[in-house]
């Protein structure tokens, strides 16, 4: 029997590889609205931060939604995706 492969990916924060349904997906649409995909199916660029309050601010201090995204992100945008993470 095969074993089933489990996709990983890096968290922004902590820079770790984790499989892809322990992370919270941030996703940037066509429309340029930035967004946390709880389902981790919705269009668009997407980047992936642990589901905690730590790595979330490592990535906002360091800039790294930024890079990810290939766009500028307002403060007002990162308080909502910090409430959005807190309430998970």
């Amino acid at each position: 029997m095969k074993v089933k492969k489990i996709p990983e990916r890096m968290c922004l924060g902590c820079q770790e590889m984790k499989p892809k349904k322990e992370l919270v997906r941030v996703v940037k649409n066509k429309d340029g609205d930035i967004k946390v995909d709880l389902t981790g199916k919705s269009p668009g660029r997407g980047s992936y931060v642990c589901k905690c309050i730590d790595c979330f601010d490592k990535a906002y201090k360091a800039k790294r939604f930024e890079r990810a995204l290939s766009s500028p992100i307002s403060p007002e945008v990162y308080e909502n995706l910090k409430k959005e993470l807190q309430s998970e």
